[in-house]
């Protein structure tokens, strides 16, 4: 596919088209609290590591966000457990604060659903890359949530984050994307997402019962869903993968 990547820095008239772009994400994993009150924000507040691909017709075709954070700051220095929500909130009081930031963290690669299956990701991987190559960071992290882990939720997750095959890349396709371009793994980030609801709520994501106390398998989910019908809840905790970039 012929696609041209910009950022909103550079073409902020499309940022109504990037932000109404489909996407095919489970909807419980867009009411995680902490991206509820962070990712948005990206786009106007960090419009140069809002990057997206434009195809010939002027369609967003895919978008990339990313966002830059103090690793080395008193209290960290290492990648944290709760991967994506944590350096999202990180990345933020950063700004607010007006810390110097040393490292680019990845925060989705989405690829609209017409356009998947043409190499969009591995483009936008490397855009995201280049992006903050040329903002003066020698590396880019990411908590990387694997795309067919869903297809193993019982399957624990630092076992199939090192499972390679026969040529020694990754199992999992997306993994195997970071892999070919670069990146190793650096460790797993346990709780990188956390989705609490009512079970009601749970009800109208999924359209599963919720009604059995326990581990629910829910499609899309990489992990099973903790669910407690005395207590009117369920907890899902996703599990990522961190994977460090050096450029």
């Amino acid at each position: 596919m012929d696609v041209t990547v910009a950022s909103l820095a550079e073409r902020p008239e499309m940022l109504e088209k990037v932000v109404g772009m489909a996407d095919t994400w489970p909807e419980f994993t867009t009411n995680d609290p902490v991206g509820g009150a962070y990712y948005g924000r990206i786009p106007t507040e960090l419009p140069q590591y809002a990057l997206f691909a434009e195809d010939e017709r002027g369609d967003v075709v895919a978008h990339g966000y990313s966002v830059p954070f103090a690793l080395g700051a008193e209290g960290r220095g290492t990648l944290p457990a709760r991967g994506w929500d944590q350096v999202l909130g990180w990345a933020f009081a950063d700004l607010r604060r007006g810390t110097r930031p040393d490292t680019v963290s990845a925060i989705a690669i989405v690829v609209a659903p017409h356009a998947q299956g043409r190499g969009l990701s591995a483009r936008m991987l490397s855009a995201m890359r280049d992006n903050a190559r040329a903002h003066g960071f020698g590396e880019v992290v990411a908590p990387v949530r694997p795309s067919a882990k869903h297809l193993e939720p019982r399957t624990d997750i630092a076992e199939y984050a090192h499972r390679v095959r026969a040529d020694g890349l990754p199992h999992d396709p997306w993994l195997r994307v970071h892999a070919r371009a670069g990146a190793t793994i650096d460790s797993i980030a346990p709780a990188s997402m956390t989705v609490a609801a009512s079970l009601e709520e749970w009800r109208r994501w999924t359209g599963l019962a919720f009604d059995t106390e326990g581990d629910i398998d829910v499609p899309g989910a990489l992990v099973p869903v903790r669910c407690e019908p005395e207590r009117g809840y369920a907890v899902y905790v996703e599990p990522n993968v961190w994977m460090r970039h050096p450029l």
